[in-house]
């Protein structure tokens, strides 16, 4: 998914933030979301083959397009120069993104976590962290792959510089593993899946030892979501109604989850294996509790951290509080004249007390 290198990605939305046009106006009636494949957005997709979209849209008198684009880092791009009014993306992502490049975006729904979908994989079996000291590894740069490599280095008393990273595609990951040359990869689901179930392959570390750190979130442009309400609504609505639907073990639940597995590629079961490792929360009052747990702003100035230590946060970003950010109860981290990460609630907590 992540495919152009972060701090390219980073100086290309900047300059398109300030050279487009922006997509919130009071009054919209017409909006757009996008999407890329991974277990914790396919639902996005089939919730409009479904019309479940498209009937919460029309309830609130609008119009959602949910659009699926090939490129996970491109899909971000475009949502923080204004082409879409929100984007599935990270938690990391967000910050070092769109918020960081300048745009106020808001994390309307926290639909997961990732639960084992993001591993580290060693060719060789018996294999353990330690033996990834004065190697190489192939991952997508400065992403969530490269976020978990630094948090499993930690756990083993160890540190990139015991390592050298070698910037890899998502689209490549799966054909340079192949190859002898390369000995040990950080990816996801599906690539995670398909790598780790080859003959002689440990996985070392996973998303699971760092639960809640790694989350999937609808963002949608603050500005936009204040003049429209109704779009907050409407995503939230559809969302949860999929989970629902997801969720409960009927031939309707069955055929949904088929559509979405034969979409991303796999089959049934191969799609359930990668759901059994995403955390998703199937309804509104799970995705409440995550979103104002007390442990989320915590969470948050980890990733602030990290991205800082890698120069995420933007050219002449004093420290990682350079990017505000704000959650449940008024809580805020960083910089409180630069707020660009707002965690809010409000559309989740309606849906949970059912007033959507």
């Amino acid at each position: 998914m992540r495919k152009l290198y972060r701090l390219l990605a980073v100086a290309v939305v900047s300059l398109a933030s300030l050279t487009s046009t922006p997509s919130f106006a009071a009054g919209k009636k017409d909006f757009k979301v996008c999407w890329t494949i991974y277990a914790g957005w396919m639902p996005w997709g089939e919730a409009k083959t479904q019309g479940i979209v498209s009937k919460w849209a029309k309830k609130y008198g609008i119009n959602v397009d949910v659009v699926q684009l090939n490129d996970y880092v491109e899909s971000i791009n475009q949502y923080t120069a204004g082409k879409f009014d929100g984007c599935a993306m990270t938690n990391m992502d967000a910050l070092t993104i769109p918020a960081a490049g300048g745009v106020d975006s808001t994390a309307l729904i926290v639909s997961d976590y990732s639960n084992g979908n993001d591993g580290i994989l060693i060719k060789g079996t018996g294999k353990t962290l330690a033996d990834l000291k004065g190697q190489q590894i192939n991952l997508v740069q400065f992403s969530v792959s490269h976020y978990l490599l630094a948090r499993g280095l930690e756990t083993a008393g160890m540190s990139e510089r015991d390592l050298k990273v070698v910037n890899t595609s998502d689209a490549d990951i799966s054909a340079a593993f192949a190859t002898p040359a390369v000995q040990q990869v950080v990816t996801w689901n599906p690539m995670l899946a398909d790598l780790k179930s080859q003959p002689k392959v440990s996985e070392v570390f996973d998303s699971s030892k760092i639960p809640g750190e790694i989350m999937d979130i609808m963002v949608v442009n603050t500005q936009t979501l204040k003049d429209n309400p109704a779009l907050g609504k409407a995503l939230t609505g559809a969302w949860f109604e999929m989970m629902a639907l997801m969720h409960e073990k009927s031939a309707a639940s069955t055929a949904a989850l088929t559509s979405m597995a034969k979409a991303s590629g796999t089959d049934l079961a191969g799609f359930q294996g990668q759901l059994s490792t995403t955390a998703l929360f199937y309804t509104p009052q799970a995705a409440l509790d995550f979103a104002t747990n007390p442990d989320l702003p915590k969470i948050m100035t980890h990733v602030a951290q990290f991205s800082f230590d890698h120069g995420l946060l933007g050219q002449g970003a004093p420290s990682a509080d350079a990017v505000g950010m704000t959650f449940d109860k008024g809580v805020v981290i960083g910089n409180k004249s630069n707020v660009k990460l707002r965690f809010d609630p409000t559309y989740v907590r309606m849906a949970a007390a059912g007033k959507l």
